[in-house]
Parts: C-alpha cells; structure tokens; sequence
C-alpha cells in the first residue's frame, strides 16, 4: 500500500483531428501528508500514539536531550504520526520552532539514506560488483595486505580496516585515499566485524570512479529527486539556516556548526562523504521509509529498486554479525528497543538521528535529534530513542508483541 498522493489530469479540447497521445513520462507527484495526529486508525496504530510520544519527548527535553526533535512514524502505507519539537538551538535569539521540515545532521544514516541506497541501485543495474576488490575500480588502493578486500566486505564492515585513524591533516578525496591505503589493517579481512567510516568511505570513491559523478550529484538523481525527497541534500546553501538544527564540535576544528556537517572526517573531505554530511528532514525521511517498505517503489509511484533486491540487502549477511548489506539490524540494546524483529533493519547517527523499519509489521520510526549541541557529552537520546521505538511497537493493533531482545 502507498501513501496517497495528489494527480494533475491536463485535458485538451476536442478537435476534428486530434494528434496521436504522447507517450506518458513518469513525473513524481506532490505528496499528500497526513497531518500529526490523524490518520491514525488506518494505519492500525492506537490512536493514543500520539499523546504517549508528546509525553516522552516533552519529558526527555525537560532533562536537555536536544534543542531540537522531529518524529516520523508509519504503518501501512500511511505517515501516521509526524511532528517536531522545540527550537533549532538554544543559543540562538529568536530560534525558529522545530517541524518536520526542518533539517537535520544525519551522522551516519548518511551511510544507509544515501550510500547504501546508491550502491543497490548500482548493483542492481550492473554497474557494481560487490565480489569485485576494492583496488579493481581503485588502482591506488594498492597496499599489499589490502588487494583482497571486496566491496562486499566494505558494505559488511569486515573488510579489516579500523574504524577511523589518524589521517595526517588530510584534507579531500585523493588524500584520504592515500591514507587509508597506508594505514594498517585491524585484522585480517573476513574474520571479524568492526564499524569502519573507512569503508563508505571507499565505497563512495568506488562509485564515483564507476560514474564519473560525485556522490552528492549520483544520489540526488537516482534516490532523492526520484522519490520526492525535495529537502534533502549534501553541503545546505547559507539561506536555508533557519531551518537547520545547529550541532557543536568540540575539537581543533570546533565550535557552532550551522548547516556545515558535524562529522569532521565529512567536513575534511569537504561536506560530501559516504559515511557522514547528509542533511534531510523527517518528511523526506518517512517518504525513503516507505519506499523501502513498498519493496523500492516511491509513494509516487516511482520505482528506484526492484523487491527482491530490497529483501537481499536488508538480510543479515552472517550469523555471527548484526549486519546486513550496508544496514544494521536489531541486536541487544541496540536503539531498536525490545520488539523490533529480527527482520527489521535501520541505522544510528552519531548527531543523535536513527531510522527503523520492520517489515514484518509494514512500520517505520524515524528520530531526529541535535544532540551534540551544546555537547557531545550528552547521551540522554539514547534512552529515548528506545523509549519511542518500543511505545510505537505496543501501539500496533492487531498483531503480537514480542520481546525480542530476550531471545
């Protein structure tokens, strides 16, 4: 099921010898949202859903868990529940008010919105390999003990490289891959799984060398322009600020990042990253949510990937790791809280974001937070982020409730 949409029928008047129908192009249609707190019984959720999250978020801002909140959740086909709350920064006079267009520092759901995504879509259209070694599309990354690293391996965080390191001062591209190749391996590739930016970041150059585009260029022409999702972007231009939640860096580099990206690998590679630098809202979030729902189809009707290849890339890769094909899925006390299924995949972000999506009951949970502003220090989203995710899960009518964490 789709979320409803709005159409344009253009008629032309009658004529004696009307011209032959032009042949229909695709065109993705403005989307039709559901306010809030409506919508509610059609997605079979309680209809209490709405009050139960108001009541933890506005409690959890209480405690300073962020300036800024936005929540998407969706069930059946429908955005059910949208909102934003509080102010984009605390440290800004007259702070505009949170909604669900504000943008937010995605972190590392970049990882899975943007790269991830692309690299499906490439996969799918033959353009990517993922049994193929890194150094294949990438002659520089030639360091002896590296040759043997696959795409796979990139995408399942077992291709041995650490999970950051001392890059030297590298600032750009080519200067990071030169530091990566030159940094030691972690351990031997394929026998272990540790969490690497490097890898998207490798993954990124890789499709890039493939296309001859950016990243930022590739997934706004094959996912987000597709799909509708107008908002989000790579490197927000200075005039959209004011509906930018700000995050804080307290490093060399630091101080009030304001639509300039968190991350400070990102921010060194200049705002473009496979691992950290998008910006979107939990609007745009609910419509890629629900794309990936309806097995690669857009509430548009545009389809960016076919369901088998949804259903192969979110599939755990191994049982001794949580991973799938650039995705997590559930693990214990992971931010996925108790009754996501083990079916069910999304990612974290380390600004404070997360995204979840369960198959199995037709239902997503989008979180958006800013939870490094004032501090990094700060990780009161942690619990809340499980709090909402388990309050939507109990709120499902209609189906069992099970404690998956305890199995």
């Amino acid at each position: 099921m789709k979320l409803r949409i709005l159409s344009t029928v253009l008629l032309a008047p009658a004529c004696a010898s009307p011209p032959p129908p032009a042949k229909p192009v695709p065109v993705a249609a403005p989307i039709e949202y559901v306010a809030p707190q409506m919508g509610l019984n059609n997605s079979g959720l309680d209809t209490a859903i709405g009050t139960r999250i108001d009541k933890l978020v506005k409690e959890a801002m209480e405690d300073a868990v962020a300036p800024a909140v936005a929540i998407a959740v969706g069930r059946n086909g429908r955005i059910a529940y949208m909102k934003g709350y509080g102010h984009i920064s605390w440290d800004i006079p007259s702070s505009p008010v949170v909604d669900t267009n504000t943008l937010f520092d995605l972190a590392s759901v970049t990882k899975v919105v943007a790269t991830t995504t692309l690299a499906m879509i490439m996969e799918e259209a033959g353009q990517l390999d993922l049994d193929r070694t890194v150094t294949s599309y990438l002659p520089e990354f030639s360091s002896p003990e590296k040759v043997g690293i696959t795409v796979r391996q990139l995408l399942t965080h077992n291709s041995g490289l650490e999970a950051g390191g001392n890059t030297s001062g590298a600032s750009g591209r080519e200067a990071y891959l030169r530091v990566i190749n030159a940094r030691p391996l972690e351990y031997q590739p394929g026998t272990r799984t540790i969490y690497s930016d490097w890898s998207m970041i490798l993954l990124q150059l890789v499709m890039e060398r493939i296309s001859g585009k950016t990243l930022d260029v590739l997934a706004t022409e094959r996912i987000f322009r597709p799909l509708g999702m107008t908002n989000t972007q790579f490197n927000p231009p200075l005039h959209l600020r004011p509906k930018i939640a700000p995050t804080r860096v307290e490093d060399t580099n630091g101080g009030s990042r304001w639509g300039t990206v968190h991350d400070n690998n990102a921010y060194m590679i200049g705002g473009v990253a496979g691992h950290a630098g998008l910006f979107s809202t939990a609007r745009d979030l609910a419509l890629f949510s629900q794309m990936m729902l309806n097995g690669g189809e857009g509430a548009n009707g545009v389809r960016i990937a076919k369901p088998s290849t949804i259903a192969r890339w979110t599939a755990r890769q191994a049982r001794e790791s949580s991973r799938t094909l650039g995705w997590d899925s559930p693990d214990g006390g992971s931010s996925a809280g108790q009754f996501f299924s083990p079916w069910s995949y999304g990612h974290v972000g380390f600004t404070g974001t997360s995204l979840w999506i369960d198959p199995q009951k037709d239902l997503f949970v989008v979180i958006l937070t800013n939870r490094v502003n004032p501090t990094m220090s700060n990780t009161r989203h942690v619990q809340l982020r499980r709090d909402v995710v388990d309050t939507v899960q109990r709120a499902v009518l209609g189906a069992r409730i099970v404690n998956w964490e305890d199995r």
